[in-house]
């Protein structure tokens, strides 16, 4: 048996929620966990949707039923089966939305990304492989993956703000976890501002209104 690729053009969905113009002081990209859809992620982030953000939401190019054979429909940006071809497909996809909006942007505009969860390693992923232009990385209930390839990144991550946000109660970040993205940043020579809340795996409105006010 042999294994063949093909390339052919994809048609992606993503969600916007407040308008870009010439008020726009923030661009923000956010990426969904594992599971979720940009649809209903993107509604937690309303408390910022003040006239001067604009909120984008791409999703995850792989859609599943998250019980059985129907009911609730999630996304995943990978899996382990094909992932490096998994990974080119959603930088590729993420690099189009930026598009969308690069004709607009200004020296005046802020761009974020905002990676929560398996998010965060699709931003960093993101932001290694991409020419966008972005000023601030969070990483929001999740870590820098394990794969980034140093050399490629240099000091690309350095001249960006990157932020590591996670709730105290977060089940998902233990402290092997938090010492690992520790040892990553330090491997990548960036020194990641830490903000936590009170909360578990999840979005905290006051944490987006303190960064994005």
């Amino acid at each position: 048996m042999k294994q063949h690729y093909t390339i052919f053009e994809h048609k992606a969905r993503f969600f916007q929620l407040g308008d870009f113009n010439a008020q726009t002081k923030n661009l923000i990209f956010v990426l969904h966990g594992y599971g979720q859809q940009a649809k209903y992620f993107i509604q937690k982030f309303k408390g910022i949707d003040d006239g001067n953000n604009c909120i984008v939401a791409p999703e995850g190019l792989s859609r599943f039923y998250l019980e059985g054979f129907s009911g609730r429909v999630g996304a995943t940006w990978m899996t382990k089966e094909d992932r490096l071809t998994d990974i080119d497909n959603y930088i590729n996809y993420l690099d189009a939305v930026y598009e969308t909006f690069q004709d607009q942007l200004n020296g005046l505009v802020k761009v974020s990304i905002i990676g929560f969860s398996q998010g965060a390693a699709t931003a960093s992923r993101w932001l290694a492989n991409t020419h966008a232009h972005v000023n601030q990385l969070i990483l929001w209930a999740g870590i820098f993956p394990p794969d980034l390839d140093y050399d490629l990144i240099g000091n690309k991550f350095k001249s960006i703000d990157i932020k590591y946000v996670y709730g105290l109660q977060d089940p998902f970040l233990n402290d092997n976890r938090i010492e690992e993205m520790r040892k990553i940043s330090s491997h990548l020579m960036v020194e990641p501002q830490t903000i936590t809340f009170k909360g578990e795996h999840n979005i905290d409105t006051e944490v987006l209104k303190e960064i994005f006010g």
